[in-house]
């Protein structure tokens, strides 16, 4: 019994030291955009024309990926701190757990990006950037 004990012992401190060279290398998600919608939303599918396909090869969107969700189920736990509206499309800059922002609404391709633009200003002010903060500002709108 001793021995299996120290056994377990033994493959514990074993994955503890494992996952310390482990954990720096996962990537670290902060911010995220979250995109309230549902289905019929007519500003949401221009949305899905004018800006979807682009915006994962954005600064921005590299800064703060798309992450979708429908207005018409539960909202995700991690979620529950975003006061929810029933306006479509609803675009929430989130990082760490808070609301840096909000989009009511889909203004069209050149609004949007500018609105998304004060947005990740607010973010880099927020102090939760560290050196993606200068990658961003110096960045083109649509990384290689």
């Amino acid at each position: 019994m001793a021995s299996s004990s120290r056994l377990v012992k033994y493959f514990a401190y074993a994955a503890l030291f494992g996952a310390m060279f482990i954990a720096p290398a996962l990537p670290v998600r902060a911010a995220e955009l979250v995109m309230f919608e549902q289905k019929g939303c007519v500003w949401c599918e221009a949305f899905d024309r004018e800006i979807a396909p682009v915006y994962a090869k954005t600064a921005e969107g590299q800064r703060a990926p798309l992450r979708r969700v429908s207005i018409d189920r539960p909202l995700p736990p991690d979620l529950a701190f975003i006061q929810s509206e029933r306006l479509t499309p609803l675009f929430v800059l989130v990082d760490k757990g808070r609301e840096i922002g909000r989009i009511r609404g889909y203004p069209g391709d050149d609004n949007f990006w500018g609105l998304l633009g004060a947005l990740v200003k607010k973010l880099d002010t927020a102090g939760t950037t560290g050196e993606q903060s200068q990658l961003f500002k110096y960045s083109p709108r649509f990384a290689e």
